[in-house]
C-alpha cells in the first residue's frame, strides 16, 4: 500500500520547479507510505511522478518506485497489490517473454505485463486492488487506472495559473491541494450531494475542477492535457481535448452474465463459494510483513478469519475494539469466535473519551466532508491493529454481495404491507404517526421491536418517525430506497448557491441505469446500486482513509472479482431466505463455528453519537452550528439546521445522521480555511 501523486505540465517550465512541485505534493501523502519515497521527472515531456512506499512485497531496493520497465518504455507509480502476480510471471514465461527479473515485486510484474499484453489486457488478467499512474514514453501518453471496485482512491484535476498551470493527480485530495498556488472553491453541487448521502459520490469531489476516477475505469491523456477542467464531470466514454475516460471492467456486465447463468444447485453453490473465497484469502494472506485480520464476531469477518485460520500453521492475529457503552460493545462476540477458532486475539478497550478524541482529526484523515459515524471505531481498530501488523484482512463487501443490510429485508416487508394503499391514504397514515412524540413510541418498544425496529427496541420511536416520513413522501420502491439512503431529504433547500438561491443538486448516482435483474428485481437492484455507490464511496473510502492514516494496509477478500462474479450467479433465495440474510455464507460458516455464534442479530459498527451530541459533544458542536457562523459562511441555510439541532437537544426527535453530516462539513471547512 502506498501513496502516489504526479503532475503533467500544460506549458513547459523549469526542471527545478517541476521537481520541487512533485516533491511537495507527494510529501502530502507521506502517511500512506512511510518506508520510502521516490520521484521521477521528464521535464522535456512535462511529466513528473511521485511515490511514497509502504513496503509489503519485496522489501529490497528492487521494489522502489517510480519504476521503469525493462525496455524503458513505461514508468509507473503504483498503489495497491496484485495478488496473483506470481501466476502472472508464470503466464508471461509460458507466452515466450524473455524476462530477467530484477526483484520479486508485483510492480515489476505489472510493468512486464503491460509490455507483453498492453495495459487493458494486463489489468483484465490481474487480481488485486490498485491505483496506477503510467507514463508511456513511446506515445507520450499518461494513463490513470483504478481497480474494479474502488478499493484504492485516485483523484485528478487542474491547478495553478499561467506557466504553472498543470494537470494533477494523487491518492488523496491533500496531494493536489499541496501544489504551489492551488486554490479551488467548494463545489456547491457536490455539497448538495454530500448533504443527501453523507459522502461525495464519484466522479465529483467537494472541489470544483477536481474529480474522482471511478472504479474500473481508465483515464488517458495523449500529448498535452487540456488547460482547464470541464464544467461538469466527464461522462464515461467521453473525451475532453486529449483526455478520455472509459471502463476497462464493468460490474453491470458481470451482473447480467450471472443473472442469465445462475447456479441452482445449493451444494454446488456452497462448494464453489468456499473454494473461491478460500483462494481469495490465500492470495491476500501473502505478505513479507506481519499480517492479521479484523474480527467483529459478525458473519463476514468471522468467515474470513475462519478461512485464514484453516490455512495457517500458526494462530492468526485478530483485532477488535470494545466500547464501554451499553448496547454498543461487540467485543464479547468477537472473543467467543476467536476462542473457538484459536486465533491470537487482541482486544482494545476504548472509552467514550478516547473515541471522542478522534473527532478533531477526522477532517484531516478524510480530506473532504465524510459523515459515516462508524469512521471513528474504524480508525480506532486500525490504530490498534497497526501496533502488531502491517496488513489486515477485512470482511467488507459481504453485505452488498449476500444481502446483509437490514434495508434489503425491511424495504420488501414494509412495501408489501403498504403498497396496496393508495398514496393519499399512506400519506394520511404517515401524518398520524408523525404527530405522536418519539418517547411515546419508545415506551411501547418491546411490543413493536420485531415488526418495526428489527431487534433494536431503544430506537422504535426513531424508526416509526422515519417510517411516517416515508409514508408521506414515497410513491414506489425506488423512491423508498432513495429515501432510506438520504440523510437530508431536500438538500437543495439547505445548501446555498453562489447567488444565495438554493443550490442545484446534481443527478443522483442512483439514477444510473441498472442491469436487467429478473423477477427479484427490487432487492437485487438495491444490492447492485449499493455496490456501485455506497460501497466504493462510503465503505471502502472509510476503510482506506482510516487505515492509511495509521500506515496500515487493508485487504478485502470478498472483493476478489471472481468471488463477486460467483455471488451474482447465486439466486436471491441463496442470499435472503425468509427473514435471514447471507444464507449461503452462513452455511459455509456453520462448518467452522457453532450456530449460536453465527446466528445473532446484526449489530453494525456503531457508537452513540446521538447521545454524545446531547451531552459531552454539545460544547464542540454548538459553535459549529451557531446561526451567525452559518450565515456568514454562506454555504448552508441556518434555519433548517437550527430546527433539527433544537429538536435533537430537546429529545423530541433524533437527528443524529443529519446533524453529523452538517458537523463534518463544518469541521472540514474550519480545517481547510485555517
Amino acid at each position: 500500500m502506498c501513496g502516489i501523486a504526479g503532475i503533467q505540465a500544460i506549458r513547459s517550465g523549469g526542471a527545478d520547479e517541476m521537481e520541487a512541485a512533485v516533491r511537495a505534493i507527494v510529501r502530502a501523502v507521506e502517511h500512506r507510505g512511510p518506508d520510502d519515497a521516490g520521484i521521477w521527472t521528464d521535464n522535456a515531456a512535462g511529466i513528473a511522478l511521485g511515490h511514497r512506499r509502504l513496503s509489503i512485497l519485496d522489501l529490497s531496493e528492487a521494489g522502489r518506485q517510480p519504476m521503469q520497465s525493462a525496455s524503458g518504455r513505461f514508468i509507473i507509480a503504483f498503489n495497491g497489490e496484485i495478488y496473483n502476480h506470481l501466476e502472472l510471471r508464470q503466464e508471461l514465461a509460458a507466452s515466450g517473454a524473455a524476462i530477467v527479473w530484477r526483484g520479486q515485486s508485483d510492480t515489476e510484474t505489472l510493468l512486464a505485463a503491460f509490455e507483453q499484453w498492453g495495459v487493458e489486457a494486463a489489468l483484465q488478467r490481474s487480481v488485486g486492488m490498485f491505483a496506477i499512474a503510467l507514463w508511456d514514453k513511446k506515445f507520450r501518453t499518461l494513463t490513470l487506472a483504478r481497480d474494479r471496485f474502488g478499493e484504492k482512491p485516485l483523484y485528478y484535476g487542474w491547478g495553478g495559473k499561467g506557466k504553472d498551470r498543470a494537470f494533477l493527480f494523487g491518492s488523496e485530495l491533500k496531494a493536489i491541494r499541496a501544489y504551489p498556488g492551488y486554490d479551488a472553491p467548494v463545489c456547491r453541487e457536490a455539497l448538495a450531494q454530500y448533504m443527501r448521502f453523507s459522502y461525495v459520490s464519484a466522479p465529483r469531489t467537494i472541489y470544483e475542477g477536481l474529480f474522482k476516477l471511478e472504479p474500473g475505469c481508465l483515464l488517458t491523456i495523449k500529448g498535452t492535457p487540456p488547460s482547464n477542467a470541464p464544467a461538469q464531470p466527464l461522462q464515461l466514454g467521453g473525451s475532453f481535448g486529449g483526455l478520455s475516460i472509459r471502463r476497462w471492467w464493468s460490474l453491470a456486465e458481470k451482473v447480467e452474465a450471472g443473472i442469465v447463468d445462475p447456479i441452482r444447485d445449493e451444494t454446488e453453490a456452497l462448494r464453489l463459494l468456499e473454494d473461491r473465497l478460500s483462494e481469495a484469502v490465500r492470495l491476500q494472506s501473502l505478505a513479507d510483513v506481519p499480517l492479521g485480520a479484523f474480527l467483529s464476531g459478525g458473519v463476514d469477518s468471522s468467515a474470513i478469519v475462519a478461512l485464514m485460520q484453516r490455512q495457517s500453521i500458526r494462530p492468526v492475529k485478530t483485532f477488535t475494539i470494545g466500547l464501554d457503552e451499553a448496547g454498543f460493545d461487540e467485543a464479547p462476540f468477537a472473543l467467543a469466535v476467536a476462542n473457538h477458532l484459536g486465533t491470537e486475539h487482541h482486544e482494545t478497550r476504548v472509552s467514550a473519551q478516547m473515541a471522542r478524541e478522534v473527532i478533531p482529526a477526522l477532517p484531516q484523515i478524510y480530506d473532504e466532508p465524510f459523515a459515516d459515524t462508524s469512521q471513528i471505531p474504524t480508525h480506532l481498530v486500525c490504530r490498534a491493529a497497526r501496533q502488531h501488523v502491517t496488513v489486515a484482512l477485512s470482511g467488507d463487501a459481504g453485505d452488498e454481495l449476500f444481502g446483509g443490510y437490514r434495508r434489503y429485508l425491511w424495504v420488501k416487508q414494509v412495501w408489501r404491507r403498504l403498497a396496496f394503499l393508495p398514496f393519499p391514504l399512506r400519506r394520511a397514515l404517515g401524518t398520524f404517526l408523525s404527530a405522536a412524540p418519539i418517547p411515546l413510541w419508545d415506551a411501547v418498544g418491546a411490543q413493536l421491536k420485531a415488526a418495526i425496529a428489527a431487534g433494536d427496541p431503544a430506537r422504535v420511536g426513531d424508526k416509526l418517525d422515519e417510517l411516517a416520513f416515508r409514508l408521506r413522501t414515497v410513491r414506489g420502491m425506488d423512491d423508498l430506497y432513495l429515501n432510506m439512503m438520504s440523510h437530508w431529504q431536500d438538500p437543495a433547500n439547505v445548501v446555498l448557491g453562489r447567488d444565495g438561491d438554493p443550490a442545484r443538486e446534481p443527478a443522483s448516482p442512483l439514477d444510473r441505469d441498472t442491469p436487467g435483474l429478473g423477477a427479484n428485481d427490487d432487492q437485487l437492484r438495491m444490492m447492485y446500486r449499493d455496490s456501485m455507490t455506497y460501497l466504493p464511496d462510503d465503505i471502502l473510502c472509510k476503510l482506506d482513509r482510516a487505515a492509511m492514516a495509521t500506515s496500515l494496509e487493508t485487504r478485502a477478500p470478498f472483493l476478489d472479482h471472481r468471488v463477486v462474479e460467483l455471488a451474482w450467479r447465486l439466486p436471491l433465495s441463496m442470499k435472503i431466505r425468509g427473514s435471514q440474510s447471507k444464507w449461503v455464507l452462513r452455511q459455509l460458516l456453520y462448518k467452522h463455528l457453532p450456530r449460536e455464534l453465527v446466528d445473532r442479530p446484526k449489530a453494525g459498527f456503531a457508537i452513540p453519537i446521538g447521545a454524545w451530541l446531547r451531552g459531552p459533544l454539545r460544547e464542540w458542536a454548538e459553535p459549529l452550528l451557531e446561526e451567525r457562523r452559518l450565515r456568514e459562511q454562506g454555504y448552508l441555510r441556518p434555519g433548517p439546521i437550527r430546527h433539527l439541532w433544537n429538536e435533537h437537544l430537546a429529545g423530541k426527535r433524533t437527528h443524529t445522521q443529519s446533524l453529523w453530516t452538517v458537523l463534518m462539513f463544518q469541521a472540514w471547512l474550519e480545517e481547510v480555511e485555517n
